[in-house]
């Protein structure tokens, strides 16, 4: 396995002189104006165009992720920044998803006619402006070549209104108040702007309706999706006609695709299942990165600029990159041992870790171990909707990142299982799942599920994360909760540990325990709820691991490890000590 850095040089291309911006327009099959700046070089020839579609407003957006427009210009491509429907200075009302499907191939046949356009045309944009791009994908525009989405999921539904069932309700209320305070602005609406900026800024989550604040409420036509977000608390034909997941599902595209996602970006999940849809049918390359980044932006690593500078140049350019060249179809970054990792696919969740404890799970620890309990274990664990307990870090929550939970594992309302120690490296990469034989003393619960890598020094640092909501009448033997993707090589001395409880506050809203939708829900309506956790032959709660061979000190497959990796034995985990205190 080789371990290369993703691009960090620039293009070889002599930097070119670039014209002041200029502001432009276009119209929409339906005769809306969509406004754009563009920057192109001050030299004569012909370019391709980078095409990136915002919804926050395209001067906004030149703050945040990406190099100024001018640093692409200044190497060899026309950029047009617009202005998505009903957004900034452009015409017409937003409504997410809904027009970006035809708006992005007109404004794609438009890009490919400016002056200095080579007639080829590459998108790129994170967020909303990702999924922008895959939506534009599914109607097959002529001159578009490539596309690099970054942090945008694949399905409307999963990756931005829910995720296992259960409402995303800082990430939702806080793009849906920021979009509200936009649109006031728009139409000069102060009192309106105000109060949804406000809000923006510290989330109201101490309404009497958590889910559905005063401000949402009283400013509603300015964000009417997010009431329609919290009533379709299901997928289905309406969520469909929205997402890229549904629109794309019949078909080979013929763009090259390079996916960009961060380990801690809420919609992760989504980007590894477009990943795996494309990269099976599509007749061009595919490619995804996932890196040390959140949906805030660059935290750490290389910038998207050069990911996305070496990618572009190749597939739009023709010209050939080193890297881009030998680089496998995924690459990895390695949050523990800070590295990357390159691979033909997405490894898959088949190496089993079995829980078990002696029914003191919440107080003194349980077990995460290569083989199953012989006997039959039982842990209760009681959520207390009066104090619920809190999201840290993560990747749904307005903080991201991986923080110490050290004392969040200490809280009597957290079940934790843990490993043994490793006694030489031990790589993950890819799928994570949990299969848990779970019952609760009410119709309807929350399962929030951590897996965290527990250090020497007592730290505990999450590696990835699920959450579950069950819904009356849903199975629960067992119940399978996706911890989307991991890839981390723990050193010697360091333990896994999975840690499980009832809420994940304010990521998600909490249960009240009836069924009810979180629209609905009032603070005063939200019951204790009794989860009893099951482990043993008959109900074998698991979770399961991307656990490849275990690595050397040199970091490179270990030769001689036992034929089925941990299925059999303890492997790397040291035999001499028990780690199941709760540190």
């Amino acid at each position: 396995m080789t371990h290369l850095a993703p691009v960090l040089i620039e293009s070889s291309t002599i930097l070119l002189p670039v014209r002041p911006p200029e502001t432009v327009s276009m119209r929409t099959r339906d005769g809306v104006r969509l406004d754009a700046d563009l920057y192109r070089p001050d030299a004569a020839g012909v370019w391709p165009v980078l095409l990136l579609r915002v919804a926050c407003g395209r001067r906004t957006a030149l703050t945040s992720h990406y190099a100024h427009p001018r640093w692409y210009a200044a190497r060899g491509y026309v950029v047009v920044v617009q202005d998505v429907r009903g957004c900034g200075t452009s015409d017409g009302r937003f409504r997410p998803f809904e027009a970006e499907r035809e708006d992005g191939a007109d404004a794609v046949a438009w890009a490919a006619s400016l002056p200095g356009s080579s007639g080829v045309v590459g998108l790129y944009g994170c967020g909303y402006a990702g999924m922008a791009q895959l939506l534009t994908l599914a109607a097959a525009p002529s001159a578009l070549r490539a596309v690099a989405p970054a942090f945008a999921g694949w399905d409307v539904f999963s990756d931005w209104a829910y995720e296992g069932g259960a409402f995303r309700l800082a990430d939702a209320m806080g793009w849906a108040l920021r979009m509200a305070a936009d649109s006031a602005r728009r139409v000069e609406d102060g009192a309106a702007h105000r109060a949804l900026s406000d809000a923006a800024l510290r989330l109201p989550l101490d309404d009497e309706i958590p889910s559905r604040p005063q401000a949402l409420r009283d400013y509603a036509r300015y964000a009417p999706h997010y009431d329609d977000w919290l009533t379709m608390p299901t997928p289905g034909q309406s969520w469909d006609a929205l997402s890229p997941r549904a629109l794309l599902a019949d078909m080979p595209p013929d763009v090259a695709i390079m996916q960009i996602g961060g380990w801690f970006d809420p919609r992760l999940a989504g980007t590894l299942d477009a990943h795996d849809a494309l990269a099976g049918r599509s007749r061009a390359p595919v490619r995804l990165v996932v890196g040390p980044w959140t949906a805030a932006g660059p935290q750490d690593g290389p910038s998207l600029d050069s990911l996305q500078l070496a990618w572009f140049d190749r597939v739009l350019k023709g010209e050939a990159s080193q890297a881009v060249e030998r680089g496998r179809a995924v690459r990895l970054h390695d949050v523990e041992a800070g590295r990357w990792h390159d691979l033909p696919d997405l490894p898959a969740a088949t190496t089993a870790f079995w829980l078990s404890s002696d029914g003191l799970a919440t107080r003194q620890g349980g077990r995460l171990s290569p083989e199953p309990g012989e006997l039959a274990e039982l842990d209760v664990l009681v959520h207390d909707p009066r104090g619920p307990v809190p999201a840290l870090g993560g990747h749904a929550v307005p903080d991201p990142g991986r923080f110490d939970r050290a004392s969040l594992d200490r809280r009597p309302d957290v079940a934790v299982y843990t490993s043994l120690p490793v006694s030489e490296p031990l790589r993950l990469a890819g799928r994570v799942a949990l299969d848990l034989w779970i019952e609760a003393d009410a119709p309807s619960f929350d399962v929030n599920a951590v897996l965290s890598v527990l250090r020497p020094d007592g730290r505990v640092l999450p590696l990835t994360q699920g959450h579950a909501r069950v819904e009356p009448g849903d199975p629960t033997r067992p119940l399978t909760i996706a911890l989307r993707g991991v890839c981390a090589t723990l050193a010697p001395g360091s333990a896994l540990r999975l840690s499980l409880a009832g809420a994940c506050f304010p990521a998600y809203p909490i249960n009240p325990g009836t069924g009810a939708e979180p629209g609905e829900t009032r603070r005063v309506d939200a019951l204790p709820i009794t989860l009893l956790i099951h482990s043993g032959p008959d109900r074998p709660s698991r979770l399961r691991l991307p656990l490849p061979l275990p690595l050397s000190r040199d970091g490179e497959d270990h030769a001689s490890a036992s034929k089925g990796g941990m299925m059999g034995s303890a492997g790397p985990f040291a035999a001499a000590t028990r780690q199941t205190s709760r540190l």
